[in-house]
């Protein structure tokens, strides 16, 4: 994806498939955390098309299980942060 709202949906997708979970099955672990979505919203989180809030990001994490860095990309971090920080620049101008 060209301009991503998230970083964290490719490795949330990642654990969840490792888990043999659906996406409604995430959901409903992470309405027990207290944070009711549907499908279509975790659908678009694992796209990269929706931003993930801090909250979102923990009760994901525990959700699946896993610390929230865990949900961060190992590869290129400080390449996806630069991205990251370029883009938002851009925006302000």
């Amino acid at each position: 994806m060209k301009n991503p709202r998230n970083i964290t949906g490719p490795e949330i997708r990642r654990l969840r498939e490792a888990a043999n979970w659906s996406q409604p099955v995430l959901a409903a672990r992470c309405a027990r955390w207290g944070w009711v979505l549907s499908r279509e919203t975790l659908a678009k989180i694992e796209a990269q098309v929706r931003w993930v809030s801090d909250f979102e990001l923990v009760c994901l994490a525990n959700a699946l299980g896993v610390p929230p860095e865990t949900l961060l990309p190992k590869k290129r971090m400080s390449g996806i942060l630069q991205d990251c920080f370029e883009r938002l620049s851009h925006r302000e101008e």
